[in-house]
């Protein structure tokens, strides 16, 4: 089996998956041979990325989906397992950032990074866990960032929600690893994407979306003897 095909008859969901990082991950897992699962809130968006994905090949649901939502999040999974079958990866990667001095934010935008960014892991996590645990097997993978690991003026409430993610997954991975589960978390630098403003920085030489799917690809091709608990993902050159 060539590395194409080395996840032939597994199943792969992707939060977040309509544009970006999100939908850079869900091709390469598609283009490993993997049935994809897609969720976001934005429909013709999500459409839009799974129609492309269809193009080339790939087996694709795509239902839209609140991942903040528990009852939301629970159609998605009992959807996406009815329609190809138990999950074996999962791919935390919905995300939001907001941006500003701290004491000029409002509870509501708390409210808002703090669910997609955290809460949202946690939910869909908990919907996936217990098939997995049952089969003894299964990667969750959340896409953390450099901001869960240092701080910055003006990132307060992202900050908070990173910090939050990366102890969340340690303390996942040291309960699911006994059931035979590799949870990982990746954090990678500024991305060139729409997801936030990046004034003054040069696109081509920051890291771009199909650099985090490379790491997404190496974790879940492991020997299953071991994990890596933790990727750190910077450009060779500063932007």
């Amino acid at each position: 089996m060539n590395c194409e095909e080395s996840l032939a008859g597994q199943v792969a969901v992707v939060t977040g998956a309509s544009r970006g990082v999100g939908l850079a991950i869900a091709r390469r897992l598609g283009q490993m041979g993997a049935r994809v699962s897609l969720c976001a809130r934005n429909a013709a968006n999500l459409e839009s990325a799974a129609s492309g994905l269809r193009e080339d090949g790939i087996q694709v649901l795509a239902q839209r989906t609140d991942v903040t939502r528990a009852d939301e999040v629970a159609s998605f999974v009992s959807e996406t397992q009815r329609t190809f079958g138990p999950v074996d990866i999962l791919v935390n990667n919905a995300g939001i950032g907001i941006f500003g001095p701290f004491q000029k934010q409002t509870e509501a935008e708390w409210n808002a990074v703090l669910d997609t960014n955290l809460k949202s892991v946690f939910l869909v996590s908990r919907a996936v866990a217990p098939e997995m645990i049952r089969r003894k097997a299964g990667h969750i993978i959340n896409i953390v960032s450099l901001a869960g690991k240092s701080t910055f003026a003006s990132g307060a409430i992202y900050c908070a929600s990173k910090w939050g993610l990366l102890g969340l997954s340690g303390c996942m991975a040291e309960e699911l690893r006994p059931h035979g589960i590799r949870v990982s978390a990746i954090c990678p630098g500024s991305v060139a994407t729409d997801f936030s403003p990046h004034a003054g920085k040069d696109p081509s030489r920051m890291l771009q979306p199909e650099d985090v799917a490379h790491a997404v690809a190496a974790l879940v091709t492991q020997a299953p003897g071991s994990f890596i608990s933790e990727v750190q993902i910077r450009p060779t050159q500063k932007p």
